[in-house]
């Protein structure tokens, strides 16, 4: 008869906690599937409280790094949280001692995962990370493991909960990003300092480890550009929509002839592709892989049912014997990417201006643009809610007004310099909003 495998967990949080209640209620289920029984023999907390019988008969460890290094356990879980110690401390720990390691740690994989992942190679034991990227959605396993077959083009989605909730909202309602952010807030779907999930920091973080799946590259979010969605209106959602685009936060790592482009921001995407119909707190991933039309994979990606489920797939992986180089690759086989600056980036862009009105405002503007090489598709002029002239005195200046710019593919660096150009002409009030465009 196989021994079961005993798992100790580390954080005992939302997730924790229903990684042992899944397990328990799962038991037979995992036994079959998996040709050997599954259970959780020990945990740690930061505090020892009264929890439920379902935690309460659990075996109490009084730390992490001393449940990493527990002779009774096979697998360690970490659910703490955090790019440091003791995560850190408590996942080499277990990895130094041959224990295999399921965590949900993003941050800390976007941080340390190369070292992690060669010290688990170096004594044989698996690091799995399911739950880290994508929530109940098997991003990993597919990049990993189902398509390993498959050279990749592109990999780019939906990442943050957060933001997809916000301007999926945003457009429904036609509501400022303060008012929707705050009730994201009293929701439960932004934290007190909404600043890392609004401003694309988590979306980077998860976008460093799908890349490396993807592309055989070194982990590393520094090397993504970053930009967030606070700068958004719903007049640019407004425009998107007329225009035939809707507005997504979007992680983005694709092959070019420079080497792999990654990049966080703010993009309209035709609003018939399948990641325009994920809304709300939904997350999405698309891969496009040579020789085969693009796959999206769609579901929660965070919450305590969702996350718990990535997780105990991921011991049922180790239960069966399956270990695999966590980054689909050998940590020596992974090479470096260099930071690829954006203006390098090619697409379209969605550009709005604040015309001041005076004659020659529009030819100057299109001449700047024709000096930088940029081609529009499309211009759309709104009239401003002011009256003409500013209202009943003739010599009061009119209000600025709206004119929204589609160009064609150019680059991030022309349309900087266009618009920088532009400025210093004086025909344009504000600071001009831009926004990529993501083709299918």
């Amino acid at each position: 008869m196989v021994a079961s495998l005993k798992v100790g967990i580390a954080g005992l949080g939302t997730v924790g906690a229903s990684v042992v209640r899944l397990i328990a209620q799962q038991c037979a289920v995992l036994g079959v599937r998996c040709g050997r029984k599954i259970e959780v023999v020990a945990a740690t907390a930061r505090k020892r409280k009264k929890r439920g019988p379902d935690l309460d008969r659990i075996r109490w460890v009084d730390n992490a790094k001393k449940l990493a290094a527990d002779p009774e356990i096979d697998v360690f879980v970490e659910l703490m949280g955090g790019d440091g110690d003791p995560a850190k401390a408590a996942i080499e720990t277990a990895l130094a001692n041959g224990k295999s390691v399921v965590t949900a740690n993003k941050a800390l994989l976007a941080k340390h995962g190369l070292a992690l992942a060669a010290l688990a190679e170096k004594n044989k034991v698996a690091l799995n990370f399911e739950a880290a990227v994508g929530g109940v959605i098997p991003i990993v396993k597919t990049l990993r493991e189902g398509m390993a077959g498959n050279s990749f083009a592109r990999v780019y989605g939906i990442l943050n909960g957060t933001c997809n909730y916000i301007l999926t909202r945003m457009e429904r309602e036609k509501l400022p990003f303060d008012v929707l952010l705050k009730d994201a807030q009293r929701l439960g779907y932004a934290e007190a300092d909404p600043t890392f999930d609004i401003e694309g920091y988590d979306t980077a973080q998860k976008l460093a480890i799908v890349a490396s799946l993807a592309f055989g590259i070194r982990v590393d979010e520094r090397a993504i550009n970053v930009e967030g969605i606070s700068s958004l209106s719903p007049e640019d959602l407004e425009a998107a929509d007329e225009l035939g685009y809707r507005v997504k936060l979007l992680g983005v790592a694709m092959r070019t002839a420079k080497g792999i482009e990654q990049r966080v921001h703010p993009t309209m995407v035709p609003k018939d592709s399948a990641i325009a119909q994920v809304m709300g707190v939904t997350n999405a991933l698309s891969i496009d892989a040579h020789g085969i039309n693009p796959i999206t994979l769609v579901g929660p990606g965070a919450g305590g049912a969702a996350t718990a489920a990535s997780v105990v797939a991921d011991i049922g992986d180790i239960a069966r014997g399956v270990r695999t180089a966590p980054f689909g690759r050998p940590t020596a086989k992974l090479v470096v990417s260099k930071k690829a600056p954006m203006q390098r980036h090619e697409g379209g862009y969605y550009i709005r201006l604040l015309a001041v009105d005076r004659p020659g405002t529009f030819a100057t503007i299109t001449k700047h643009l024709a000096a930088q090489k940029i081609s529009l598709e499309s211009i759309v002029q709104r009239h401003s809610d002011a009256a003409p002239h500013g209202g009943d005195d003739p010599k009061s200046p009119a209000k600025p007004a709206p004119v929204i710019l589609i160009t064609y593919a150019t680059t991030e660096d022309a349309v900087r310099r266009a618009l920088k150009a532009i400025k210093k002409q004086g025909v344009i009030a504000g600071h001009p909003q831009v926004i990529r465009i993501e083709k299918n």
